[in-house]
């Protein structure tokens, strides 16, 4: 046995040495490596450290020598290599993956930018005052990418926003220039202008002011540090995985709230451990709703007009926190109370938790009864149900819920604008429409499935649990006790759709109904299943538990598939799929328009509306 003479140390290399072994096939992933796993929050948050060049924990490689001791594949959407392997990524694989996508902008639905303040010329402006990354959510209708302006040069400089792809560390000095001559085309000065060569004097300044900007930002990127422990060809194909098991699980950071407990132990004397345990004891709801520590934190960082982020929590003044505990209790139990009114009763269901901190701190400014009170929860109910149905909350989340919170806040206490106007409801930029335009019914028909932590699917599917959405086997109302016992149920068959390769997991396909209503599905047609599993006899139940969920029956009830030919089944299928799918984004439209607009609604009436 070869005893080691010395420790691992980390080794530099920089990410353009990174780039070019991915592009090159020398590196790799183990196939026993999981696969792509963050989301964009979790991407923008490391193309920040990048950027800004902060430091970053180190990655782990086990160089292969001759032979791979793992069988190993791509790093997502880098090219395929038939050629030697050199090293094989055990730790940093989601970094690299989010650095490899970002700087090709190959991602289906984001496209990533850095935003730069200065050259934001719109006045709906991203409400930053600082350099960052900024993900744009993107979305396909008929064959076109939305929104369209995110791949028009012009209107990105327009806002501020310089495409990651131009950062990319290879020599792409045309391209560059390309986008710079297209973004800046506008301003190009005309013939007619008065001081024409003043006028182009200024233009090719601002170009090249551009220019220098992303050529530093290039420099950044290219020489950024992400260092590397590397283990030797030698190693053991069993200790390989031990050390990536131990870099995988054994870190733990120090969170924002172990270092505020430690500052509120200075500062009062007082055990925000306790305080917390005695708040979640008075709102046994609470915790159901979301994490109680970065709901109470971020609440009373709004409390005090801060951001509810990471950032806010630390500047908040911590003895103020205590002193307006009782305060922050009564704020989190109203929340609680009206988020039950709404029927959305679990973080598992909850679109949004965006939301939670800004209706609790507004409770302060809401009285406890009367009709004040109920025309401010009207106020709350479109705010929520607005943000559910539009992209508001998909970037720069904190930044925007704080700029929501003091405009609704100012809407409330009907205090002055700065323009010296009373505050409005069109002051909040929640209810911008041409910023945030809602849903339509294209959009919902793409919807992901509600299960994952999407905010559209879970809207979706939020408005469904709001008009009762009765269980298909006892017809009882939704509740949070009985939601823990529904399973996310495929309307139309999961078997049956795979058969006409055609994607089940839409939110629009999806309803949650008691368990074990996914077994045995198989490829029978979704009306006559259902009423064989829940042994329906009757129409009216039928009408009533269907109906609460906003299923259009006759879509449902097509059927008919048995004793078609192979291909005439197929289309039959999807023809049907297709058309129950309209019907229902037609209902839930329907219902989102009233709920937006604070209205009361049940479905009954949004099915009798959709029939007249």
């Amino acid at each position: 046995m070869e005893i080691p003479t010395s420790s691992s140390k980390a080794q530099d290399r920089e990410l353009a040495v990174w780039y070019r072994k991915i592009q090159d096939g020398d590196i790799r992933l183990p196939r026993f490596q999981r696969f792509e796993a963050w989301e964009r929050n979790r991407i923008c948050s490391f193309l920040n450290t990048i950027i800004h060049n902060l430091p970053v924990g180190v990655t782990l490689v086990l160089e292969v020598g001759d032979e791979e001791k793992f069988r190993s594949r791509c790093l997502p959407t880098a090219p395929e290599k038939d050629k030697r392997v050199y090293e094989h990524l055990l730790d940093g694989q989601q970094r690299l993956t989010a650095f490899w996508r970002a700087m090709n902008n190959n991602y289906e639905r984001e496209t990533f930018f850095v935003y730069i303040p200065e050259f934001d010329n719109t006045d709906d402006n991203i409400e930053e005052d600082e350099i960052f990354v900024y993900c744009q959510p993107r979305w396909e209708r008929n064959n076109t990418r939305y929104p369209i302006w995110a791949d028009d040069e012009a209107a990105c400089f327009r806002k501020g926003l310089i495409p990651t792809h131009l950062l990319r560390p290879e020599d792409i000095g045309k391209e560059i220039d390309n986008w710079l001559s297209k973004a800046t085309k506008h301003l190009e000065p005309n013939k007619e202008c008065s001081d024409l060569m003043q006028a182009f004097k200024a233009y090719s300044e601002l170009k090249e002011k551009l220019k220098g900007v992303i050529t530093q930002f290039r420099e950044i990127v290219a020489h950024f540090n992400l260092p590397y422990l590397a283990l030797p060809p030698k190693t053991h194909k069993g200790t390989a995985l031990t050390v990536f098991i131990n870099m995988n699980t054994n870190s733990k950071p120090l969170s924002i709230y172990d270092i505020i407990v430690a500052e509120v132990e200075s500062i009062k004397g007082k055990s925000l451990h306790e305080l917390q345990a005695s708040l979640e004891e008075k709102i046994s709801d609470l915790n159901s709703l979301d994490d109680v520590s970065r709901l109470l934190l971020a609440t009373a960082a709004l409390l005090q007009n801060k951001l509810p982020s990471e950032r806010g929590m630390l500047e908040m003044d911590k003895a103020i926190l205590v002193d307006q505990w009782s305060d922050l209790e009564r704020c989190l139990q109203l929340m609680t109370d009206f988020m039950k009114g709404e029927r959305i009763f679990d973080r598992q269901r909850l679109p949004s938790n965006v939301v939670l901190p800004v209706i609790a701190a507004l409770y302060k400014y809401i009285p406890d009864a009367g009709d004040a009170r109920g025309s401010a929860e009207t106020l709350l109910k479109k705010y929520l149900w607005s943000v559910f149905f539009s992209h508001r909350y998909e970037n720069s989340a904190a930044t925007r819920a704080f700029a929501d919170y003091r405009n609704l806040k100012g809407v409330l206490t009907k205090t002055k604008h700065e323009e010296g106007t009373t505050f409005l409801e069109s002051h909040v930029p929640a209810f911008n429409l041409d910023e945030f335009p809602l849903a339509d019914e294209q959009e919902l028909l793409t919807a992901p499935w509600p299960k994952n932590q999407t905010i559209m699917g879970r809207a979706i599917l939020a408005v469904t649990t709001y008009l009762g959405a009765f269980d298909f086997a006892d017809g009882s109302e939704v509740r949070y006790e009985s939601l823990q016992n529904r399973e996310y149920h495929h309307i139309f068959p999961d078997a049956l759709l795979k058969e006409a390769n055609v994607n089940s997991f839409l939110a629009l396909n999806c309803a949650l109904i008691s368990a074990p209503t996914n077994r045995s599905v198989g490829r029978k047609e979704p009306l006559e299943y259902l009423k064989e599993r829940y042994q329906w006899v009757r129409d009216d139940i039928i009408h009533q538990r269907l109906n609460s969920h906003l299923i259009p029956i006759k879509e449902l009830a097509s059927g008919g598939y048995d004793g078609l030919g192979d291909e005439e089944r197929i289309v039959k299928i999807k023809k049907d799929f297709e058309d129950f799918l309209k019907e229902r984004a037609h209902l839930v439209y329907k219902a989102m328009q009233k709920l937006v607009t604070g209205q009361h609604i049940s479905a009954a009436e949004i099915i009798a509306e959709a029939q007249g």
